[in-house]
């Protein structure tokens, strides 16, 4: 978080091969990076997947386009919402934070969620607002 005061959150809307929208955070010098399946939950209750992809660079928050067909994530990608987030908890298997965002606001968890079996990577978690 160098020369910054508040991390950056984003989600972008991604219609890619299917339409979902990528949860991104600023975390050490880098964007840690979600895809989740349906629209992102405003309120209490509401749980999404959340499965984590790889890592952007600082800077893809920006990014607003066309991503060209060939090229990993083809399709559009447009914001969603964005603000800066506040880390109030960050272990292995779960992470807490507040959103500051346009349209979220409030506190938010993801939580790891075992693997079903175990050829099944480590990489789905649960979304939620609290």
């Amino acid at each position: 978080m160098v020369g910054r005061a508040k991390p950056v959150y984003v989600i972008q809307r991604h219609d890619a091969s299917h339409l979902h929208y990528d949860l991104r955070l600023e975390m050490k010098g880098v964007l840690k990076s979600w895809a989740i399946p349906k629209e992102p939950p405003r309120e209490r209750g509401v749980k999404r997947l959340a499965v984590s992809v790889e890592d952007h660079k600082l800077g893809y928050d920006n990014f607003e386009g066309v991503i060209p067909e060939g090229e990993y994530g083809a399709g559009t990608v447009k914001t969603w919402d964005k603000g800066y987030y506040a880390l109030l908890e960050k272990s292995e298997n779960t992470i807490v934070f507040n959103i500051f965002g346009k349209k979220l606001k409030g506190k938010y968890f993801l939580i790891k969620l075992k693997p079903k079996s175990p050829k099944d990577k480590e990489k789905n978690w649960l979304f939620f607002k609290k």
